[in-house]
């Protein structure tokens, strides 16, 4: 038998990083992937391939709408192959889980293709297929993920009634796709296939888009998207979904009572993810699981058992991959007796539509609910030279100070670029800098970064100097 320092079960972005810093420690680790492909569900069928998708989507839209007024004309009619997008998107799939296979030849991971479920808290057994085998580990790392949620009443056939693994390898573009669900995923994938040509209308529980967001951040993108075209319909309860041949039937009531019915011939249920850990026989362990599936940890990642981590989509707090990864990171450290440390306010949360939207730390809603005294600050980005240049004048950057010591407490952002620019608040934040020490320090011109500054500055005695 087989005797590893650590056992990753899960290949995806915790687990794969929780590995290669096991590895870099000097601990004897393997990874256990019930696929044939590493990677998990980020990198085959969530992260990386929906954007693959956006980026293609985007590209089809420039062409059809805004290349003209920037002088390009293209003779004759401009054509989407479908099939080919979705080639390429796969590609790209393939080409990154490639190297994450290559990560872990590099480190000298032992990867292991198959089930992984406990015999006990030191034993894990290895299902694939007919075969069958039986590692050793000093201590596990539990990072089997997250799958699509759903609703008790809907029957997904995976066919027309679809979650967003399906929405990702469609074989035809939707003339009308409902999204039950207006959070992160509804919204990338409903813009796609609206870019492509879909009618898109998106159905809403909460009286908002991306609830857990700042409110303007809400409003916001939804005012851009239904100026693209798409529609909304908030405050929606949905009752029940059925199919009769190619057209789906959606029924909800809306926040009057009124039963509303759309019909479409796709609908894509997007109500959010639950923990992956079904076929884990965690109990077999002694690990504690929750009715809802999540594994329940303390503040290093530790399990009920002590030689039992857990990290990423099956513990607490945001469903995000680079949470998980820096959760991957921790527990590694952990194990080998270091200190390391996550501070989850400044984790930060992006919605890769077009304008994108991304936010860390505290909204304007939780500072209200807390009683905290705040200032705050917000500049367009239609006053930003290089927002008129690129033609991407939508949006805005938002700071969110405290009123008595200036430390910045939530940026908020929606605009060209920002899933990239929100990693200038993180530092900042990081630090604890005062939106004083950001409108102090020099932007460079033209950027979308000078929203920033400006923001800054507006949170700073209302001195923003371009509006």
């Amino acid at each position: 038998m087989s005797k590893y320092d650590v056992a990753v079960i899960g290949s995806g972005p915790g687990g794969y990083v929780a590995a290669i810093r096991c590895a870099q420690l000097g601990m004897k680790t393997a990874i256990i992937e019930k696929y044939d492909v590493l990677g998990g569900t980020c990198l085959n069928v969530g992260c990386i391939p929906s954007k693959a998708l956006l980026d293609s989507s985007h590209h089809y839209e420039d062409a059809l709408k805004h290349f003209e007024e920037h002088g390009i004309e293209i003779p004759g009619e401009i054509k989407l192959n479908f099939k080919k997008m979705i080639e390429r998107k796969a590609s790209v799939v393939d080409q990154t889980t490639k190297g994450i296979a290559f990560l872990m030849d590099k480190n000298k991971i032992d990867v292991f293709t198959g089930m992984g479920a406990f015999r006990d808290a030191t034993n894990i057994e290895i299902t694939n297929g007919k075969k069958k085998e039986t590692i050793e580990a000093k201590n596990t790392i539990i990072a089997t993920g997250s799958k699509p949620a759903t609703l008790p009443f809907i029957k997904l056939d995976k066919d027309r009634i679809i979650t967003s693994t399906e929405a990702l390898s469609l074989k035809e573009i939707p003339k009308h796709l409902v999204v039950i669900g207006g959070g992160v995923i509804g919204l990338e994938l409903g813009q796609v296939y609206h870019r492509l040509g879909s009618e898109v209308s998106v159905v809403e529980y909460m009286d908002r888009i991306i609830p857990t967001m700042d409110s303007t951040q809400s409003k916001e993108l939804m005012k851009v998207m239904k100026k693209q075209g798409v529609k909304f319909f908030v405050s929606h309860k949905v009752s029940a979904v059925s199919k009769k041949g190619k057209e789906v039937t959606v029924t909800a009531t809306d926040k009057n009572d009124k039963e509303v019915n759309f019909k479409g011939d796709y609908c894509l249920v997007s109500v959010g993810r639950k923990p992956y850990t079904d076929g884990l026989k965690a109990e077999n362990a002694g690990v504690k699981i929750t009715e809802r599936g999540m594994i329940d940890v303390n503040d290093h990642l530790q399990t009920n058992i002590k030689n039992i981590y857990a990290i990423g989509d099956v513990v607490r707090g945001a469903m995000l991959a680079h949470k998980a990864s820096e959760e991957g990171v921790l527990v590694a450290e952990i194990i080998a007796g270091q200190k390391p440390h996550i501070d989850y306010n400044l984790i930060p949360g992006v919605v890769y539509t077009w304008p994108e939207v991304a936010s860390v730390g505290k909204t304007e809603e939780q500072l209200k609910e807390a009683n905290v005294e705040y200032k705050s600050g917000q500049f367009p980005m239609r006053a930003l030279g290089r927002s008129r240049a690129s033609g991407d004048t939508d949006g805005f950057v938002k700071i969110l100070s405290d009123k008595k010591t200036d430390e910045v407490l939530g940026v908020h952002m929606v605009g060209a670029r920002v899933a990239d620019l929100i990693a200038e608040a993180v530092t900042a934040m990081e630090f604890r800098a005062s939106a004083e020490d950001i409108a102090r320090m020099s932007h460079a011109h033209p950027t979308y970064a000078e929203a920033v500054k400006e923001a800054a500055l507006a949170a700073t005695d209302d001195r923003a100097l371009h509006i």
